[in-house]
């Protein structure tokens, strides 16, 4: 077991083990449960998507575990399913086992993962790799598919379910403000295949089109880059002062001094002043689909 010290005064934390399956059994079990009775409706999951008001692609993610269902989902598919209250009744049980599902994040992480879902703004600088609340959980999988040393697959899936379920901030109202500066190199590396790349374009294309959300692209010709020193978030948690957060190699560091934090800032700033615009960003992303 490695050791984890205080990410608050800057130092660094590593990964510990999880034992989290009781949290992934349930979530397992309900995604079972929506299955069967969804089947035995004799619908499809397009259909019942259609029916609650969510994609195809998300009912697929409750009904492996892989994504927290939301109460009013459950809710919602009782009814079409006509379960009887079968599934309304855990709405309770769900909530409270979504609160617990937010530690299946690494040790390192969770000093930052309890901000995130107070945040009224984030604002993240990525350099190397798409980032987590902008990921398909296709492109999740293949990312931590690959992760050396190797991860089980349990722990794969609930790395997944973790990353998936963090992004349930980006539709929460009121929303907060949210902004993201990606090297273009990281839009041209298609991880996990061309197939599962072209879903994450496809993917940061419609977030970018969202009212609040602003993508934008740096691009590789810039023959200045104030960005160099890595990848870093800054993240305002309501009602507290504003934050810095950098991570490498599994290791964290959560900065709070705020002279740190105001230079940081800075070179944001100077980071969306050099990126594309947004448009020109979404434009740019639009192409590259186009070209393969």
């Amino acid at each position: 077991m490695g050791t984890a010290r205080n990410s608050d005064s800057g130092e660094v934390r590593t990964e510990l083990p999880e034992d989290l399956t009781e949290v992934s059994d349930f979530f397992r079990a309900i995604g079972k449960q929506i299955r069967l009775l969804r089947e035995q409706a004799g619908l499809t999951r397009k259909e019942l998507g259609e029916y609650v008001g969510y994609g195809e692609h998300l009912i697929s993610a409750v009904e492996r575990g892989v994504r927290t269902p939301q109460p009013e989902l459950l809710v919602a598919v009782d009814k079409v399913v006509k379960a009887g209250g079968l599934l309304a009744i855990a709405k309770d049980d769900v909530v409270s086992a979504r609160a617990k599902a937010r530690v299946r994040h690494p040790a390192w992480f969770q000093g930052y993962a309890g901000l995130e879902p107070l945040a009224v703004e984030i604002h993240e600088y990525s350099m190397f790799a798409v980032p987590g609340l902008l990921q398909t959980e296709a492109h999740a999988r293949a990312v931590y598919g690959m992760r050396q040393p190797l991860l089980t697959e349990e722990v794969i899936e609930e790395r997944v379910a973790s990353r998936i379920a963090r992004q349930d901030i980006l539709t929460r109202w009121p929303r907060a403000i949210f902004s993201w500066v990606i090297d273009e190199s990281v839009l041209l590396r298609p991880l996990g295949g061309l197939e599962i790349h072209r879903e994450q374009l496809r993917h940061l294309l419609m977030v970018g089109h969202m009212r609040g959300m602003v993508i934008q692209v740096m691009p590789l010709c810039r023959t200045d880059h104030p960005g160099l020193g890595g990848p870093f978030t800054l993240i305002t948690p309501k009602g507290r002062p504003q934050n810095g957060y950098i991570e490498a190699q599994q290791s964290s560091r959560l900065i709070t001094d705020q002279e740190e934090v105001r230079i940081m800032n800075a070179r944001y700033g100077a980071l969306r002043a050099q990126a594309h615009t947004p448009q020109d960003s979404l434009t740019l992303i639009e192409k590259m689909l186009g070209e393969q």
